[in-house]
């Protein structure tokens, strides 16, 4: 869903790009930006205030389309409130888009949305009308998923479509960014030098574990060869004990025998 959502503003973004390019006059690309806030389905606008073509905005009495355009990618329902004398009237669908806007705004900062604040941000008089607008507006349209509490009087916000970044917020990305690909390089720096002496370790303890192979081996062998030895000197030893009786016999004198009296 959220997939075909962005698809969908990219196609929108496309089309009013396209257009914007084959218009020539100032007029032209204020009814163009119009339609463009005007739009039930788009929602990012950042993109389309970087075309070259509304630079012809610039310095015509359709100069204020370009602080529209403005208002619609990074600002709320109460920003255009406090700045409605140097803006032109919003017609209805825009009031509705920028409400809706403002509400994804808010559920930047906090998934809690109490009735209270939202009335007040959306200038809704009366919960009922606040509920309708959440359902209809916003959870129908895709851009927010979340729970209506009456008991608590909140909305609890599940997920929001996110809006176009300030060149502030931008720029504070780039920088956090740029500290985590810091933060990022440094430890795989540690984790490649651990690894390096794993390795290191890993080496010095096959050399150890085959020098002890070795000398268990030589052990073997030594044992296997004293104990060839021995029992060769036992056979000897057997040998030599059957001669020696033969010889202390036979040259032991013989006891004569007594005649008899």
């Amino acid at each position: 869903m959220a997939m075909d959502a962005e698809r969908r503003q990219a196609e929108l973004i496309g089309q009013f790009s396209a257009q914007a390019a084959a218009l020539s006059s100032a007029p032209q690309l204020a009814a163009m930006v119009l339609e463009a806030t005007s739009h039930p389905a788009l929602f990012a606008f950042s993109e389309l205030l970087t075309l070259p073509a509304l630079s012809k905005l610039t310095g015509t009495q359709y100069a204020s389309s370009l602080d529209v355009l403005r208002l619609f990618a990074y600002g709320t329902l109460k920003d255009y409130k406090s700045n409605s004398g140097s803006l032109p009237a919003l017609l209805p669908d825009q009031i509705r888009k920028l409400k809706q806007l403002s509400v994804l705004t808010l559920a930047e900062s906090s998934k809690i949305l109490p009735y209270d604040q939202l009335m007040q941000e959306l200038d809704v008089s009366n919960v009922r009308e606040l509920e309708d607008f959440l359902i209809n507006e916003c959870m129908y349209s895709g851009i927010v998923r979340g729970k209506l509490d009456q008991l608590r009087r909140c909305f609890e916000v599940q997920f929001a479509a996110g809006r176009d970044l300030t060149p502030d917020q931008l720029n504070n990305m780039i920088d956090t960014l740029s500290d985590w690909l810091g933060t990022s390089d440094s430890l795989l720096h540690q984790i490649q030098e651990k690894i390096k002496w794993a390795d290191t370790m890993s080496e010095v303890n096959k050399k150890h574990q085959k020098e002890f192979e070795d000398r268990v081996e030589e052990a073997k062998k030594s044992i296997k060869q004293a104990d060839i030895d021995l029992r060769g000197h036992d056979d000897f030893l057997s040998e030599s004990g059957g001669i020696m009786d033969f010889e202390e016999d036979r040259i032991r004198p013989k006891r004569r025998r007594q005649p008899p009296a």
